[in-house]
């Protein structure tokens, strides 16, 4: 890894370090049967997390106008925040790598296009924020990824440099706002990925199949 040193991992929240489905596809059905749409697949509505909830709420009900498409998402939301972590949990390994992270002496955080209002409560649920380093949500900046700013925003809040970081995530724009910024990159192929995704294509360092994979990362990283 050439001149590579490692201070800090940052993770992209759903997707890659929580297994968020469950709780915003409960809300979504819950949404749809309050309004009487019909329920939606979940396996075409998983892969449109990493796009938020509007774009589930846009393919669920694609027919609605846009005004009420707007409604069924304030109504989403407030469900969503009311049960932020009743399903949402780690997905397997993560536990173990956050441990190993820290038992390295390494910084972790996380960068997320989550509001602030979801992000901070789900940390709190999963005793994770104490933890974090750095915690920047899709607001807490001006711009969102892919732009840098997040990115250099969690690493002015960790104290380390993005050259010295490496952003795991499970979407292309996840890739590109570690690259934009300077980071070593690694694709999140476990997470939420569309049928038309192609993580080889989108440049990261690595492709990382399952949490465990991400700890040989690690070691091999600080071993060169």
């Amino acid at each position: 890894m050439n001149d590579f040193r490692l201070d800090c991992v940052l993770f992209d929240l759903d997707g890659t370090l929580v297994d968020t489905a469950p709780d915003l596809l409960a809300c979504l059905h819950e949404t749809l049967a309050t309004h009487a749409y019909p329920t939606a697949d979940e396996a075409e509505l998983k892969p449109l997390i990493s796009l938020g909830a509007l774009a589930m709420i846009k393919h669920a009900a694609a027919h609605a106008s846009e005004t009420e498409q707007t409604q069924l998402l304030e109504f989403m939301l407030d469900c969503y925040q009311n049960n932020i972590a009743r399903y949402s949990q780690f997905f397997h390994g993560i536990t173990e790598t956050l441990a190993t992270i820290e038992n390295l002496g390494l910084k972790w955080g996380v960068v997320t296009n989550k509001r602030e209002r979801f992000t901070l409560p789900l940390m709190d649920a999963l005793n994770l924020r104490q933890r974090a380093a750095c915690v920047i949500s899709g607001d807490t900046t001006a711009n969102s990824k892919p732009h840098p700013e997040p990115m250099l925003a969690a690493c002015r809040q960790a104290g380390v440099k993005p050259e010295n970081c490496v952003y795991i995530g499970d979407a292309a724009h996840d890739i590109a706002a570690g690259k934009n910024a300077h980071m070593k990159t690694l694709a999140a192929v476990y997470g939420y990925l569309k049928d038309g995704d192609r993580p080889e294509n989108w440049g990261a360092d690595a492709l990382i199949e399952h949490p465990q994979q991400l700890q040989q990362w690690i070691q091999a990283s600080l071993c060169h």
